[in-house]
Parts: structure tokens; sequence; C-alpha cells
């Protein structure tokens, strides 16, 4: 269906967001590398730690290579903010 068909809205153009998307490939790789880093010190899974990382590499990647939900609530947690927030709260559980 075409942008005339969905009540006159043009397509939007597809833009990369090259910050998110490089960091969605960084945690991407990194936890493929290295799988401790997504561990406690007793070398146990720590899965708060990982939600959040895995938080972020998704939105990162939704939103690195262009997409933008429709639908609210998914358009904010697959956001660039959404992929700061994450790694931001990641950091800090991991500090604490």
């Amino acid at each position: 269906m075409n942008g005339a068909a969905r009540g006159g809205q043009g397509a939007r153009p597809v833009r990369l967001h090259l910050a998110c998307l490089a960091t969605a490939l960084l945690l991407m790789v990194g936890g493929t590398l290295y799988p401790p880093a997504l561990s406690n010190a007793a070398g146990q899974a720590d899965h708060g730690f990982a939600s959040l990382m895995f938080w972020a590499m998704s939105a990162g990647f939704v939103r690195g290579v262009g997409f933008v939900p429709r639908f609210w609530p998914w358009r904010w947690l697959f956001s660039g903010w959404a992929c700061a927030l994450a790694l931001v709260l990641a950091v800090a559980a991991r500090l604490a």
C-alpha cells in the first residue's frame, strides 16, 4: 500500500542511525566473543545485567537500521534514547 492510500502520508525515507547500529554491533560481537562478560563475580549468569544489555542491543539494531515502530510503546522501547538508557542502567547495575 502506498502513502496516498494510507491517508495521504508519504513514506519516510529510511535513515540509518549509525551510533545505535555501532552500539548494537559492539554489544553483539562482545557478547559473542566473551560471554563471561554477562556473568557475575561468582561466574553465574547475571540475568538483570544481561537483560539490560540485550535491550540495548535490540534497541540499537531496530533504531540503527532506520526502523521506527508506529505503536508508541514499541517506538519508545526501541528508540535511540532507550538504547542509551539501557546501557546506563547496565553500567550502574554492574558497578553496584
